[in-house]
Order: C-alpha cells, then sequence, then structure tokens
C-alpha cells in the first residue's frame, strides 16, 4: 500500500490543480448483494446474509481436527494467499479455510471496495460458519496484511466473536497519522475528485519478496489486481486508521509476525502499532521479528521458519517458537528495530 501513496505523492501536485476543477464527488463503494437470507457454508463459497458470494477454499486434515482457522488475505490479493500455509496446517491437524474478500479474486464488483464494514461482517460471518462446522474446536483468524486490518477491528469492536487466537502477519496499520501531510492531502483530493482513477505500483522498485520464482506466477495471476482505483486505496487507508487505533483495545491471544526487510508496512508504523499493544505481565501477545523477511512472509524464500512458528502457536501457545525468533516479553522489546524511530 506504501508505494501507490508514494507514486501519488511524486506527481499528486501535477494532478491536484486540475482535479480540482472537477469538483467534489464521493468514493464508490459496492453495492449490496441482493436478496437477504441466512448466510450458509459451501464447499467453494460461503453465501452472506444478503447473497454475496464469495469464492473460498478449505484445507482439511486427513484425520482428527485440532484446530481450525479462518485466513484472510492482503489488499488486491486472493484466498491463494494461503496456498502454502492451508497445506502445512492440514498435515498437522489444523483446518483452514481462506476466502476471496468482496471485490477481490474472483468475488462479484472486483475492484471496487466495500467498505470496512462490510468486510467486517463478512469475517464475523465466517468465524460463525467456521465454528458451527466444527463446533468445540479451537478456532483462531490469520490475516496478512490487509486481512490483519480486518480482523484487529473485529476483534476489538463490540460482542466481537470469541475466538482463540489471532495470528498477524505483517497487518496493515500504517494509518494517515503515519503519512506526511503531501500523501494525506494528495489521497484525498484525488479519492473525491478522480475516484475511478487507477494507479499501479511499477517502476517504483518495491520489493514484497525476495521469492522471486513465487512474485513472477504472483504478477501473471489473472485473479491478482494490478491497477488500483484510487478510492480503493481511500478505503483501506481507512481501514488501516481503524485497525491502528484498535491495538490498545486488543484483548485476544495474538502472534504479530513482521519482517524486518518490509517494503509495504514502514518499521514506524509496526512500531507504533505494536508499542501500543496492551502491556501486563503475561499479555496476550507475542512477537516475532524476521531478520531476513519481507512482507510476504509465509511466501518469502525463509517461509518454512515462518509457518513452523504458526503451527506451533496454534497447537501449543505456551511453547518457544521453532524459529527461535520471538521478542522477549516485557519491557522493550521492539529494540533495536524501533529505537531509531525514537531517537
Amino acid at each position: 500500500m506504501r508505494h501507490w501513496a508514494g507514486r501519488i505523492g511524486f506527481w499528486g501536485w501535477a494532478v491536484l490543480l486540475a482535479s480540482s476543477l472537477l469538483g467534489c464527488t464521493t468514493p464508490r463503494l459496492q453495492e449490496s448483494g441482493g436478496t437477504l437470507g441466512a448466510p450458509r457454508l459451501g464447499d467453494t463459497e460461503a453465501i452472506m446474509e444478503d447473497g454475496y458470494r464469495l469464492p473460498l477454499h478449505l484445507w482439511e486434515p486427513p484425520g482428527a481436527v485440532a484446530a481450525v482457522a479462518v485466513g484472510l488475505h492482503g489488499f488486491n490479493d486472493y484466498h491463494n494467499a494461503f496456498a502454502d500455509v492451508g497445506p502445512f496446517l492440514a498435515r498437522r491437524g489444523i483446518a483452514l479455510l481462506a476466502y476471496d474478500q468482496r471485490g477481490f479474486g474472483s468475488s462479484e464488483q472486483r475492484g471496487i471496495w466495500p467498505g470496512s464494514d462490510r468486510l467486517v461482517s463478512d469475517l464475523r460471518t465466517l468465524v460463525g460458519l467456521l465454528g458451527g462446522r466444527y463446533p468445540d474446536v479451537p478456532l483462531y483468524v490469520i490475516g496478512e496484511s490487509m486481512g490483519g486490518a480486518v480482523a484487529l477491528v473485529m476483534l476489538t469492536q463490540h460482542g466481537a466473536p470469541p475466538i482463540e487466537g489471532l495470528v498477524l502477519i505483517a497487518p496493515a496499520v500504517w494509518g494517515r497519522a503515519q503519512m506526511n501531510p503531501v500523501q494525506q492531502g494528495v489521497l484525498w483530493l484525488l479519492a473525491h475528485t478522480l475516484p475511478g482513477l487507477e494507479v499501479t505500483g511499477r517502476g517504483l522498485g518495491i520489493r514484497p519478496s525476495d521469492n522471486r520464482e513465487m512474485l513472477g506466477r504472483f504478477s501473471r495471476d489473472p485473479l491478482v489486481i494490478k491497477d488500483t482505483r484510487i478510492d480503493a486505496l481511500w478505503g483501506v487507508t481507512l481501514l488501516m486508521d481503524e485497525a491502528l487505533a484498535s491495538g490498545a483495545r486488543l484483548q485476544a491471544p495474538t502472534l504479530l509476525l513482521y519482517g524486518e526487510q518490509d517494503q509495504i508496512i514502514p518499521k514506524r508504523s509496526f512500531c507504533g502499532f505494536a508499542e501500543g499493544l496492551p502491556r501486563y505481565p503475561g499479555g496476550p501477545w507475542r512477537i516475532a521479528l524476521y531478520p531476513q523477511g519481507y512482507h510476504m512472509l509465509t511466501r518469502d524464500l525463509q517461509a518454512q521458519a515462518v509457518l513452523q512458528d504458526i503451527g506451533s502457536w496454534v497447537l501449543n501457545p505456551g511453547q518457544d517458537l521453532p524459529s527461535g525468533a520471538e521478542l522477549p516479553a516485557g519491557g522493550e522489546p521492539l529494540d533495536p528495530l524501533c529505537a531509531a524511530g525514537r531517537g
């Protein structure tokens, strides 16, 4: 997300004057799915209460199910983000359901921002549906990037459904408070004057992963959105605002994962979020930092270590992480990563 905003900042002032002549309009949001009814979970899709269909994939263990999880992908991605995570967890007795969030993958109104409330409502519904399919089995939520932001907002709302734990993989917490005034102003103006303008991150030299083979497949995948509407960027920025503010209210046991080479979510944003988490003895969160990790931690070249940490934490939350990447609890656990930003 940061690379698009950076590009807007580069040429935004040239567009600003021309776009201001067009007057102000409203960023577009998706229309409702239509007919109201009871939500239901199928083999390849979930039907929401408004009739909207969310494509999904369910990886199930060959034997007994020790735990279940809902997987939420990042911005412009889709459920295939968990193509390696699902089989890995299934071999360890953990069922994983990953779905295309509204406007992404092969869902309807692709590329149109659905609104944070709708994304959160869909997750709440999926948690309920999956819990109904696997009663009395510990249920987790695994959110990558934007998916982590959606999970954070849901779990810190009043009446959030009970879950056993939350895994946040490089959560999208780069809110407007951490953007410079030019980025904030240009993004707001374009979203309210040229909401349908499409931008890309091509040519900026941003590396979301060190796995070149995977990135090649990712760039050729027709279900990955390449050209992003400005109002969708505005929408995900508002979601990140909510996610950043929610950290202080997070009570669910949480495994927070971040790669020190992440070029999408700035270190200062991650540090601001992590340092704002509730702190008390035996607090509900644990943090792992991967020195060679990029944004796509579960698809990087060192993904095996990340996957092992996730599987271990879900099945044995009290044990040390296999990778040894976990930071000590209490005090200032994010030094030296965040020390420079505080200096």
